[in-house]
C-alpha cells in the first residue's frame, strides 16, 4: 500500500466506526433511553471495541454533542464552494436538513426516552447563535426604526433566549408529527417566526414609557 493510500484508509475507518456508534445510539435511545445508557451497551451493540470508541469520543455526552455539532456547521457554515457567504435561508435549509438527515436521533434524545441534557444543550446553543448571528433572510427582517438605514442588531437577553426555546420547539414539533412537511418549508416558517418576535423586540427600545 502506497503511503498516500494508507491516510485515506484510515480515514474510511474512522467514519465508519463513527457511523457505527452514532447507529447503536439511535437504537439504544429508542430501545433504553439516554440516561440509562452505557459505553459497553454502545459497543457493544456496535460491534466496536472500547479503545475504537475512546479514540473518537469522551464518553457517550461527546457521541451525542458531535452530531449536534454537525448541525450548528450546517447552520453556521460561513462559506459555499465558491467562497461567498451562505444567505440566511440557506443556512436554515441546511440545519434543518441535518435534522431531517438523522431524524432518528433528534426525535429519540428530544422524545420521551431522551435526556434533558440534550434538549437544554440545544436551546443553550441555539441561543448563544441567535446572539452573535441574525440569521434571518433579508426579506423577512424587520424594518429600520426611524432614522436607521439598516435593521437593528441581532436580539440579546430575554429575545435571544426565547428564540433558542422557540427554534428547539420547532424541531420537537416537526419530529413529534413525523416530519409532516420538507425541510425548506419548516426552515422558512420558523425563520418568519423569528422575524416577528424580533420585531416586537425591536419596538421595545422605541416604546414610550406607559
Amino acid at each position: 500500500m502506497s503511503q498516500s493510500a494508507a491516510p485515506a484508509t484510515a480515514n474510511v475507518r474512522v467514519r465508519r466506526t463513527r457511523k457505527l456508534l452514532r447507529d447503536a445510539l439511535i437504537e439504544l435511545i429508542e430501545e433504553r433511553g439516554f440516561d440509562r445508557l452505557t459505553v459497553g451497551e454502545i459497543t457493544e451493540r456496535a460491534m466496536v471495541s472500547r479503545a475504537a470508541f475512546y479514540r473518537n469520543y469522551h464518553d457517550k455526552f461527546h457521541l451525542a454533542e458531535q452530531i449536534f455539532d454537525d448541525a450548528l456547521d450546517a447552520l453556521l457554515g460561513a462559506a459555499t464552494d465558491q467562497g461567498d457567504a451562505k444567505p440566511a435561508t440557506a443556512r436554515w435549509v441546511a440545519f434543518f436538513e441535518h435534522i431531517d438527515q438523522y431524524h432518528r436521533f433528534y426525535a429519540a434524545l428530544l422524545g420521551k426516552k431522551g435526556s434533558t441534557w440534550f434538549a437544554a444543550k440545544m436551546r443553550a446553543s441555539l441561543t448563544d447563535m441567535v446572539k452573535e448571528h441574525l440569521l434571518v433572510p433579508e426579506a423577512l427582517q424587520p424594518p429600520a426604526r426611524p432614522g436607521q438605514s439598516a435593521p437593528a442588531s441581532p436580539p440579546d437577553g430575554l429575545a435571544a433566549t426565547v428564540l433558542g426555546a422557540m427554534f428547539t420547539q420547532s424541531i420537537t414539533w416537526w419530529l413529534e408529527r413525523g416530519r409532516p412537511s420538507p425541510p425548506e418549508e419548516i426552515a422558512m416558517q420558523s425563520a418568519q417566526l423569528a422575524s416577528a418576535l424580533i420585531s416586537v423586540a425591536n419596538g421595545w427600545a422605541t416604546a414610550p414609557p406607559a
